[in-house]
């Protein structure tokens, strides 16, 4: 059996299949799984909700999981190919003791993981990740007899949900794209449904995914998507993940709004209604919220807190917050627009809400928030048995650098965040950030600047040689 223990992450479990994870790992992890939700729910036989993303292998990798689960005495009830939010949604909508989605999201072809969680709406912590971790490896397994069953036709019962609350009276052209991933026999369904006059980019499931991975923090995927938006002079342009609980905007004119960005514009089209709401947003996310005039006038609050969808999902939960947004694209509505959970069409259905309630195009809202200027998510190779050590050596240095005065591009730092990685925020309000990634073996780079590019790049370099000294780190996926 093969389980390399790296890959429980943070939040969910991710390896690269048959060679860090084999068959019987699988097993195991349904057994770890089924044991801990037994533990939990202190139930003989709970329910749990199964489903699958288009890998070529998840569905053999679903069923190996599901031996597991069964062997504790879980019953489980497959819904099949499945969105992530698919599988939180039915946990609600069936009345399920927990759910475990088979995906690994946005990573490359030949990577397999598992989404899971007890409580409705939230996934894994660290604290749930850390115990199935120990329970798996060491084979604290309980023995039991669980039964398994499919659920037929809950995709239709997911996208009649989603329609028939969000039915819009303004036909807006949006352009859909799934990247060749899972979200493409669900997405381009509900944005017609509601009213949208869909043109469809790479909806056809192919999980090789021939052009690029299913990403909306991609540039190749964003550049496709501007070009198609201005090729058809569509309103919007979407850009959804592989398991579709991230959703990516594309303006009229063809540019790329950073999802913190959107969040900021649909929070401030939400406070109006919501007085004295409040929101969630993660470290990567722009510094705007803090000082936006309309949030302020309404009463509103942002906390800024960790990165990843885990992490925000538990924030907005205990802090009863109207909405929660992440720069990776991850958004987070509760009641009345959500479950709490995040869910990347549904985030699509926000943003055509806002630009009907606004009746203006995105082009032009986006041009109302002050301009910044915004480095995308950078992820330079790093250890996963190294990456926190280096992130704890960045806050110190970074913490030393603040005492002794040193400038960024003539601005001293102000303020330092550690709730997740380091943040450290300018005297202008510009900000850098160093995280580990919670789900590949690299860390998360990000900068703005409320001032130039120049600044940005300058915060960057800051942030790049830092890091270089470490002798730590290698390649970068993009850089500025």
């Amino acid at each position: 059996m093969e389980i390399n223990p790296n890959g429980f992450r943070e939040y969910d479990a991710r390896w690269i299949f048959e060679r860090e994870i084999d068959i019987e790992g699988i097993v195991s992890l349904g057994k770890g799984l089924g044991s801990q939700i037994i533990n939990h729910t202190k139930k003989i036989n709970p329910r749990i909700i199964v489903g699958h993303d288009y890998r070529s292998y998840s569905e053999r990798i679903k069923k190996a999981l599901t031996e597991g689960l069964i062997s504790t005495g879980c019953n489980v009830e497959d819904v099949g190919l499945s969105l992530s939010p698919m599988v939180y949604f039915a946990q609600f909508n069936l009345n399920s003791d927990a759910i475990a989605m088979v995906t690994a999201s946005h990573n490359e072809n030949g990577w397999t993981g598992v989404k899971m969680g007890i409580k409705r709406g939230l996934t894994h912590a660290p604290e749930e990740m850390s115990e199935l971790k120990k329970i798996t490896l060491n084979k604290k397994f309980i023995q039991g007899k669980g039964v398994s069953k499919n659920i037929k036709d809950f995709k239709q019962v997911y996208i009649k949900d989603l329609i028939k609350k969000n039915k819009i009276n303004k036909k807006i052209k949006a352009v859909v794209a799934c990247g060749n991933g899972t979200a493409g026999v669900f997405a381009p369904e509900i944005l017609k449904g509601i009213g949208c006059e869909v043109v469809e980019l790479d909806c056809e499931l192919d999980w090789s995914f021939p052009k690029y991975n299913p990403n909306p923090e991609d540039l190749k995927m964003l550049y496709a998507i501007a070009k198609c938006v201005k090729d058809n002079n569509a309103d919007v342009g979407f850009g959804f993940d592989g398991d579709g609980d991230r959703c990516g905007i594309i303006d009229d004119k063809g540019n790329e709004i950073f999802s913190d960005k959107v969040g900021l514009l649909i929070a401030r089209n939400l406070a109006v209604k919501h007085k004295g709401s409040k929101f969630i947003v993660d470290v990567k996310s722009t510094g705007l919220f803090l000082n936006d005039e309309i949030l302020l006038n309404n009463q509103c609050k942002t906390i800024y807190w960790k990165t990843g969808h885990s992490h925000i999902k538990r924030k907005v939960n205990i802090e009863k917050a109207l909405a929660g947004f992440e720069k990776s694209g991850h958004f987070f509505f509760n009641k009345p627009y959500g479950y709490g959970y995040d869910d990347g069409i549904n985030s699509a259905l926000q943003v055509c809400h806002l630009l009907i309630n606004q009746n203006k195009k995105m082009s032009d809202l986006i041009k109302e928030l002050p301009t910044t200027y915004q480095t995308p998510t950078m992820a330079p190779f790093c250890k996963d048995e190294e990456k926190y050590k280096v992130v704890d050596e960045m806050i110190d240095k970074v913490q030393k650098l603040k005492k002794e005065g040193i400038k960024i591009d003539n601005q001293l730092i102000t303020d330092v965040l550690t709730v997740n990685g380091i943040r450290f925020s300018l005297e202008d309000g510009s900000w850098g950030l160093i995280r580990a990634s919670s789900n590949k073996p690299s860390l998360v780079v990000v900068a703005e600047s409320t001032e130039s590019n120049t600044r940005k790049k300058k915060i960057f370099d800051f942030i790049d040689g830092l890091l270089k000294k470490t002798g730590k780190i290698g390649k970068y996926d993009q850089k500025i």
